[in-house]
């Protein structure tokens, strides 16, 4: 296949990739690492998704107006996927990440370079999800974590894109820099994962909240508010379990948080503003086939602000309203009531 980004300098050191987890990132992630140069094998669960990827030559539940590229092909055999393929991106949902990964180790290559594109906490264990990968298949080379503000489908349209890619090592920073750089992707290097994956995770909830805002019909105001007390709250957490307080302030902090507390496809803003608007979190969720993480990530959150001993005021109000124990606007009225206090304390 002839590499679109050839005539921009773009080097690719690596020709295969595979992808594990066929959701709207996944197939987004897919596609465009196809169409920058790689063969890639996408995989997914479900036989009857599968068969219609194959016929259709897209995803017809995820991601129905973006075509594949020709080298990119579909399996539901992960070992087949992950056979030889030196760069594995995992973009599966958070909470089936292990069960995945363990399944695939025995069939990856030695050394292999796995990418999580993953946003999340570990329930129970509370492990980030490189932790969990880390866990899970002692035979990667290495791996590294992408994130930052992306919407699946404005990637795969090739709308200008920035996110940030941190891993322990530099050469796995360089690396991943070099396979997944196009006219239209521009990527951020960082050695601090701890950063990184707790922005990611944690504005996730931060997005139900400022849907609740939304729905609420609270205005720019709260909006503002919102985000900018959901960033300082992300930050105290990653602070303390060790990330840089500079890496908050970047693509994989404040960017992703404004796009997804913000931007019209965030699923996590949506399932803030339907219950802003008295649905009930089972009825949100039985509606749409896409996973709203930040409805997981929020108690494993908390749990590790209690660790931590982080406070983290909007998260805990979130998870009484996702509980059901109290609704939407009792949320905003414990939030505004709360003692005032230093803006940096």
């Amino acid at each position: 296949m002839t590499d679109p980004t050839h005539d921009q300098g773009y080097a690719r050191t690596l020709s295969r990739v595979a992808v594990v987890g066929a959701g709207s990132w996944g197939t987004a992630l897919a596609v465009h690492l196809a169409a920058s140069g790689h063969d890639v094998t996408l995989w997914a669960r479900s036989a009857e998704l599968v068969s219609e990827m194959r016929a259709r030559r897209a995803n017809p539940v995820y991601l129905a107006d973006v075509s594949f590229p020709a080298s990119l092909t579909v399996t539901t055999d992960l070992a087949d996927a992950v056979r030889v393929a030196p760069l594995i991106v995992m973009a599966v949902p958070s909470h089936g990440l292990r069960a995945v990964a363990a399944a695939m180790a025995p069939g990856m290559d030695a050394g292999a370079v796995v990418v999580s594109a993953v946003k999340g906490i570990e329930a129970g264990r509370l492990l980030r999800m490189s932790e969990v990968l880390h866990d899970c298949l002692p035979r990667a080379g290495d791996v590294a974590v992408l994130s930052g503000p992306s919407f699946a489908w404005e990637l795969a349209a090739r709308r200008p894109t920035a996110v940030v890619v941190a891993a322990a090592k530099p050469d796995t920073v360089t690396l991943v820099q070099a396979e997944f750089r196009t006219p239209w992707m521009r990527l951020y290097g960082s050695h601090d994962l701890i950063g990184v994956e707790v922005g990611g995770a944690l504005k996730n909830t931060m997005a139900i909240a400022a849907g609740v805002t939304e729905g609420l019909g609270q205005g720019p105001n709260a909006q503002a508010a919102l985000i900018t007390r959901g960033l300082a709250e992300l930050t105290r957490l990653a602070v303390a379990m060790g990330g840089q307080r500079e890496t908050l302030a970047g693509l994989a902090g404040l960017g992703d948080l404004v796009l997804t507390c913000t931007g019209g496809l965030s699923r996590n803003r949506h399932v803030g503003i339907e219950l802003a608007r008295g649905r009930s979190l089972a009825d949100i969720v039985a509606a749409t086939k896409m996973v709203a993480e930040g409805v997981r990530t929020t108690e494993a959150a908390l749990q590790l602000g209690a660790r931590y001993g982080v406070e983290l005021p909007i998260t805990e109000q979130m998870a009484a309203v996702l509980a059901g124990h109290i609704d939407a606007p009792e949320a905003v009225r414990q939030l505004m009531g709360r003692r005032q206090r230093a803006e940096h304390q």
